[in-house]
Formats: structure tokens, sequence, C-alpha cells
């Protein structure tokens, strides 16, 4: 019993994505569960920004004021981000395939995707800075903000949306998501330290929340998957390749924050993306066909965190 304990909880993210996809499965698929999944399913999406907003809260309350400041790397990880979706753009302006355009339009949603708000989870899970990544987080988000509205009109030119009204709605995620949860933690650390102090001990709350959030993700994208009208080599290539650019995005990430001694943090700020902002920013504004790739990029992403986990808990650091 210990040693199953101990594998289930090595594995965590992999279980909640087969976990989610299974549940998925049984209450869409099977006629007696059917009618049970069609009240169940939107009432456990409605719960997916509540549970972010007590994974960043717990989280939030291990950061001290002191450590919140932003570094040179986190500058130079936007420009990178910013350059590689720039290529993908000058690229999509030149193809004329459709099919070509879908699957690179898909992988440029990877590339331009902000930076998971849940990736400070994982980050302290592996040994990582818990401030770094959330500085770094809401600088990624900000930069999108800009960039996107200047990117999309030239992926798609049916995307003609106005700047301030683009900005204004990621900004808006941004506050509710990432920030709220943020001032609370702070307000908490000065105003109530036996509370920050108590959720501080526990160490795994925030990862087990989300490990519970990505159940629902990983649920929410199969159906994506499945009901979409993408097929053959097309819907092959949409979940397939988010898998070498997120190993390329994890790479650089890494490479550039190891001159900054931030190697973990680093890598998964460029490495581990926001695909639920991806699908929704694709679905409105881009081909919504597009969406299929950030949730292939989901669960490749959580697949290397999980081999991160497994190799942190196993040897006690990570050698990458």
């Amino acid at each position: 019993m210990v040693q199953v304990k101990a594998i289930f909880k090595r594995w965590a993210l992999l279980w909640s994505i087969l976990t989610g996809m299974v549940v998925y499965l049984l209450f869409s698929k099977v006629p007696l569960l059917e009618p049970a999944g069609t009240l169940a399913g939107p009432f456990m999406q409605s719960l997916m920004p509540y549970c972010l907003f007590g994974i960043l809260y717990v989280t939030f309350c291990k950061i001290e004021i002191k450590e919140f400041r932003p570094h040179t790397w986190h500058f130079i990880l936007q420009g990178i981000r910013t350059l590689m979706a720039g290529l993908l753009v000058l690229w999509l302006v030149h193809i004329t395939g459709p099919s070509e355009h879908l699957i690179v339009e898909g992988v440029f949603i990877c590339v331009i995707c902000p930076t998971a708000a849940a990736a400070a989870v994982i980050s302290e899970k592996l040994g990582g800075s818990i401030a770094s990544l959330t500085v770094y987080t809401i600088i990624a988000n900000f930069v999108t903000s800009i960039i996107i509205p200047l990117f999309f009109p030239m992926v798609e030119p049916s995307a003609q949306v106005p700047f301030l009204t683009m900005s204004m709605l990621i900004l808006r995620r941004v506050l509710t998501v990432l920030v709220l949860p943020l001032l609370l933690a702070f307000a908490t650390r000065r105003w109530w330290p036996a509370l920050a102090g108590r959720i501080k001990g526990c160490s795994n709350l925030g990862f087990y929340l989300w490990c519970f959030n990505l159940t629902i993700v990983s649920g929410v994208t199969l159906r994506n998957i499945l009901c979409s009208t993408v097929h053959g080599g097309v819907m092959a290539a949409m979940l397939l390749l988010p898998l070498p650019v997120c190993l390329l995005q994890f790479a650089i990430g890494k490479a550039l924050g190891r001159h900054f001694g931030e190697s973990i943090t680093a890598g998964q700020a460029l490495g581990q993306k926001n695909t639920v902002v991806g699908i929704w920013l694709t679905i409105a504004f881009l081909n919504p066909l597009a969406a299929i790739a950030p949730g292939g990029y989901l669960v490749w992403q959580n697949i290397i965190n999980a081999v991160q986990i497994w190799y942190k808990e196993k040897y006690g650091y990570l050698k990458w």
C-alpha cells in the first residue's frame, strides 16, 4: 500500500490527465451515465477558476514581499518568446495551403501563450523560486496583452479586434486570476501570519489542487479533440508537433536560466504555458480548429513536468 501511494504521488500529474480523460469518456459515451455527465460537465468547468484562485493563493502565501522583484532574465525570455512568435508569423504570412497554415497557427499559439499561472506550483515542487516565477508570469501576461493584438491580425486577417479591446480582455483575466490571489496572500501574511504559516506548512496543498484542476482540463481537452472536425495527418501533426516545441522552450529557458542560477525557474517560465488562455484566444479570434495544438501542448508539458518531478524525487536534484 505504501509503495502504491508513493507511485501515485510521484506520477500524480499523469494520473490526473488519465483520470480526466477516462471520466470524460465514461460520462459522455456510456448511455447510462450521459445524463449525469451533461449536468456535471458545466459544473466542473465552473470550478476551474475558483480552484486556480485557491492554488495561487496557497502558493503565494509562501512568498515574502522582499523577494518580489524582476530579474534580467525575465526580460530576455520575453524577447526570445516574442522573437519566436514573430518568426512564426512571418512563416504564416507566406503559407498558402490551408492545412499547413492551420498546423503552423497551432504551433504559433503554443509559443505566444503566456506562462501558466500554476507554473509556480511545479517550480516549487522542483526546487525553483516561486517569487521569481510569479514576477515573470505577471510580466509575461502584460507583454502578451501587447503582442497578441499586434500579431493576430497578421495570422488571421479576420481577427480585426481593436488593440485596446483585446488588451483589456487579456489584462482582465490576469487581474482576476493572478493579481487578486497575490494581493490576498500578501494581506494574509501581513495581517494574519498564523494562517499564512499554517498554509505554508502544507507543502503539497497547491500541487494537489493543481492535480484536481488538471483532471478537469484534461477532460475538456479530450472533448475538444474528439469533437473537432480535423482528421488524419493534420490532427496528428497538431497533436505531435507541440512536443518538440515544448521541449525546445523548456530547453531554451533552462539554458538561459543556468547563467543566472535559476535554471529550473526559467525552464518552467518559458516551457509551461497557460494553454487554457491559448485555447480561448484561438477559438475567440483565430481559427478554432487550431485549438487542438495547445490542447496537445497541455498533455506534453505535464508529461515533461511529471518526468522532472520523478527525477527530482528519485535523485534529489535536476541534472538538466
